[in-house]
């Protein structure tokens, strides 16, 4: 980090979504009932998988793995959102931000390399499923999931670097966290290469794991299509419905933030669109994958089942 930011800036003001006293206290209600969603949802999809056996496949540990970096990117912006709801100094210390937008950026980075490393897994299991348990063994799931937390905390780490050692002007943040692209706003100098880097990252963490996915995706609708049975064809479809409809508010979402052009877009679109990413999408992908996949509400009752059975 730059001299000058460790001894010249302790803290800085999170301007947050509203001013307005009544506005806050209807979010913070508004935001806490869907954070507890987000983090009981979320827990319950990794306790199911745990506890019932007929979920142990390489399917359900992606899944596992996706909704603990959910609540670990949840945590890090939600909690502290919903205090300065309440709050009438919405101030968050300097190493506090770091940390913030270190953590955040890395769960969102790992979650797209997960989407892509879950479409892979689709891909094996319609197009080479005599063979999906010799190709998705143990010690390559875990090296995928291994490789995409890895990955992100390095696209991660070296964002954060490059943003603080920035000279920054001004305390006041205009975001309601530290998010990256809010934080370059606050530099007194041209940041010119930290937007390329934002590209660069951008296509590297986003549009190379979409690459990935509509790889696999035209090979398994290519598949699919070659299955005479209509039968065959919605049960090929219906393994991958889930993983389909998160990836496509997670990328498009993506997308739209960091990939379009920049002019026009005024802070309060990026906000309402990073409060979607970082709030609703979260909470979405453990509804998701429990009310659109059969074999997680049989394993709910099952659970269900055991528990009164031991009463």
């Amino acid at each position: 980090m730059g001299r000058e930011n460790q001894t010249g800036m302790s803290e800085f003001i999170l301007l947050g979504l509203s001013s307005l006293w009544e506005t806050q206290v209807s979010l913070f209600v508004l935001f806490l009932a869907m954070y507890l969603v987000t983090v009981l949802g979320n827990f319950l999809i990794i306790l199911l998988i745990r506890l019932d056996s007929r979920l142990n496949t390489p399917m359900y540990f992606f899944l596992s793995v996706l909704s603990f970096v959910d609540v670990c990117y949840t945590n890090s912006t939600v909690p502290q959102m919903l205090v300065h709801f309440l709050s009438a100094r919405k101030s968050i210390p300097f190493y506090s931000c770091v940390l913030q937008l270190l953590i955040s950026l890395a769960m969102g980075s790992t979650e797209f390399f997960l989407l892509g490393a879950m479409a892979y897994d689709r891909y094996v299991a319609v197009c080479h499923p005599l063979h999906y348990t010799v190709i998705m063994h143990g010690e390559l799931c875990l090296g995928l999931a291994a490789g995409c937390l890895a990955a992100g905390f390095m696209n991660s780490l070296m964002q954060t670097i490059i943003t603080f050692q920035l000279p920054l002007c001004h305390k006041v943040v205009n975001h309601f966290a530290c998010e990256m692209l809010a934080m370059l706003k606050l530099a007194c100098v041209d940041t010119s290469f930290n937007k390329v880097m934002v590209a660069v990252s951008g296509f590297l963490v986003i549009m190379l794991p979409c690459f990935l996915v509509l790889f696999s995706y035209g090979h398994i609708v290519a598949t699919i299509l070659s299955i005479r049975s209509a039968q065959g064809r919605r049960k090929a479809f219906g393994t991958c419905a889930s993983h389909l409809t998160v990836v496509s508010m997670c990328f498009g979402t993506a997308i739209f933030t960091y990939l379009r052009p920049t002019a026009g877009s005024s802070a309060e679109q990026e906000k309402r669109v990073a409060l979607f990413y970082a709030v609703v999408t979260p909470m979405l992908n453990p509804l998701i994958y429990s009310l659109r996949n059969k074999e997680v509400r049989s394993a709910f009752r099952r659970v269900l089942g055991k528990f009164s059975e031991k009463r």
